[in-house]
């Protein structure tokens, strides 16, 4: 059977992501699998490009920050005391925060990017974000779903946790080393 990446099919690839100059984003060390149609299981503009693809077919997608993981926002960097943290606390180190009224939909995770005396940087922004990337990849294997429109995607694949712009971004940013 000679199957096309189509709406409601598990499509497996290999893939790696670079910057614009070809310096590694992640080096797509295992297999990416997610659910096409319109799910936001991947970024939109890669999905289009698979959209008819066969197995053994390749796509390299540029993907600007708009279509990535956004524009660099300043004003999710915030500066807090060092006594509102615990004391083990290390750079690369995160935290959910919102406002205080604000429900689960206003969640954001913060990273530490430096610690200074009495001082805390936080910043919200995915460690992508303002980043063009160049997404590469060949598709090894295309399945029906057992359930159309359903999620039937094995473990390994990308977490759906229905945030922003759509669960591809999550998934990327776990294969980053939870960045």
């Amino acid at each position: 059977m000679n199957m096309q990446v189509a709406k409601d099919t598990v499509v497996t690839l290999d893939y790696h992501v670079t910057d614009p100059d070809g310096e590694v984003v992640d080096a797509g060390r295992e297999a990416l699998v997610y659910l096409h149609g319109g799910f936001d299981d991947i970024f939109p503009k890669i999905e289009e490009a698979l959209h008819g693809k066969k197995v053994g077919e390749s796509v390299q997608v540029k993907l600007q920050p708009d279509e990535a993981f956004g524009d660099y926002d300043a004003e999710l960097v915030q500066i807090e005391p060092r006594k509102d943290f615990p004391k083990e606390l290390q750079v690369g180190m995160q935290f959910e925060g919102g406002p205080e009224e604000g429900d689960d939909d206003d969640l954001v995770i913060y990273r530490v990017t430096d610690i200074a005396d009495d001082k805390v940087v936080l910043d919200g922004n995915h460690p992508l974000a303002g980043m063009a990337l160049v997404f590469t990849c060949t598709v090894t294997a295309i399945r029906a779903a057992s359930v159309p429109g359903a999620a039937s995607i094995p473990s390994t694949s990308a977490p759906s946790s229905g945030v922003g712009r759509s669960s591809a971004a999550n998934w990327l940013s776990s294969r980053l080393g939870g960045m």
